[in-house]
């Protein structure tokens, strides 16, 4: 079948015409749709303790709630990131934190092996990534989204969809903002979750990172989960960026 240009806009306008080139039309606006089941499994994948929980802690929390198992998972354990202590004695203490941030959500921790601000991308790197992937076999994943500036954070968002890719696409994935502006960068999001109700909680798992100082950075957070709110028309909610080609799962809220 051959259109113009001007037969193709109108096509996008209108579902139908989309149907009769052999396009699936966006469901609900945001291109997915179904919801996971109980005991569905999600997967969380961050570069330190901290990012799972600033970036989808309430997501992670009414995950939770709705009966499925969720695993945080943390490239690194925070080596490099406490002043002052060797990467041994920050690494015990930041896992502590995550372990405890985890309990607070009621999520899982499991740890890389990588280490913080020296991470790599190389053959290793994929097959670990691909080994977790087989192991916990996720039915939603989410990831950092990979323009960043952390080069820890760019790390596992690449690791991560290497894995997804090789693992045959069988989880719906979905990538998550930190520090917007600072961080991640560019990021356009397709899909919205209110943690309204769950805002107090991410806020409790996220101090519970006491090394890391949340007092000076989380106040961020909370303002980005204003914004999202705002567009999502809620007072607090997380976003996220959907990958086209993920099965199609819509988020919770």
């Amino acid at each position: 079948m051959t259109v113009n240009r001007r037969e193709a806009l109108g096509l996008m306008a209108a579902p139908v015409g989309l149907a009769a080139l052999g396009a699936q039309p966006l469901v609900g606006g945001q291109g997915s749709s179904g919801h996971p089941a109980a005991g569905s499994k999600v997967l969380v994948a961050g570069g330190h303790p901290d990012d799972p929980e600033s970036g989808c802690g309430g997501t992670i929390a009414r995950y939770v709630q709705a009966g499925s198992e969720v695993i945080a998972f943390y490239l690194t354990r925070g080596e490099a990131g406490i002043p002052g202590k060797s990467h041994e004695e920050a690494a015990q203490i930041r896992t502590a934190e995550a372990e405890r941030a985890c309990a607070i959500l009621g999520a899982k921790a499991r740890f890389g092996t990588q280490v913080d601000g020296d991470t790599h991308v190389d053959r290793a790197a994929y097959a670990a990534m691909r080994q977790l992937l087989d192991e916990e076999r996720p039915d939603l994943l989410f990831a950092h989204w990979p323009v960043d500036t952390h080069p820890d954070h760019r790390a596992v968002s690449l690791l991560v969809y290497d894995a997804w890719l090789r693992t045959g696409r069988k989880a719906a994935l979905y990538y998550f903002e930190v520090l917007s502006g600072e961080q991640t960068q560019l990021f356009r999001p397709t899909d919205y979750v209110n943690i309204s109700a769950e805002a107090e909680r991410k806020r409790t798992a996220c101090f519970a990172h006491a090394s890391q100082l949340p007092a000076e950075w989380y106040p961020v957070h909370e303002k980005m989960g204003g914004f999202r709110g705002l567009e999502h028309g809620c007072a607090q909610a997380e976003a996220f960026l959907r990958h086209d080609q993920s099965p199609p799962m819509a988020l919770l809220g």
